[in-house]
């Protein structure tokens, strides 16, 4: 069976990854909405720049509950996780590691992005995630 295109970034197809059901910790639902409705600067102004689908057709989940973990940003089509990197971070470099071994052993991928270069660098930003998606998923 060919694999499915889920879209086209500069001409070049982009083929979906099939993940199996993701575990989901139900008692962060209340937190993930939350966290949603409160809105971090810098995943507010990527999340203007990936809702509706307005990023290469790709449909981004926003605080979405993965095992027991809440992630900023996941595509399901290529179970890709966007983590961005912001103070909440700061001297948790273990956990951090710990939680993206988790993340790899579901068999995703992470993405990661800092705060600040969300706010001063979007174009850039924008365009190393699309490299980095055509490098991954192409």
């Amino acid at each position: 069976m060919k694999p499915e295109i889920v879209t086209y970034i500069h001409e070049k197809p982009i083929y979906r990854r099939s993940i199996g059901l993701l575990p989901y910790n139900k008692a962060l639902s209340d937190r993930a909405r939350a966290l949603r409705k409160a809105g971090v600067l810098s995943e507010v102004v990527f999340w203007r720049q990936v809702r509706n689908s307005t990023f290469w057709s790709l449909d981004f989940d926003r605080q979405r509950i993965i095992g027991s973990f809440i992630v900023d940003f996941y595509v399901k089509s290529l179970g890709l996780i966007i983590e961005i990197d912001g103070s909440s971070h700061n001297d948790k470099e273990e956990y951090d590691t710990m939680r993206e071994a988790s993340f790899v052993d579901l068999g995703l991928k992470v993405y990661r992005i800092s705060d600040f270069r969300v706010k001063h660098d979007l174009d850039n930003v924008m365009k190393e995630l699309e490299s980095y998606i055509i490098k991954e998923f192409g």
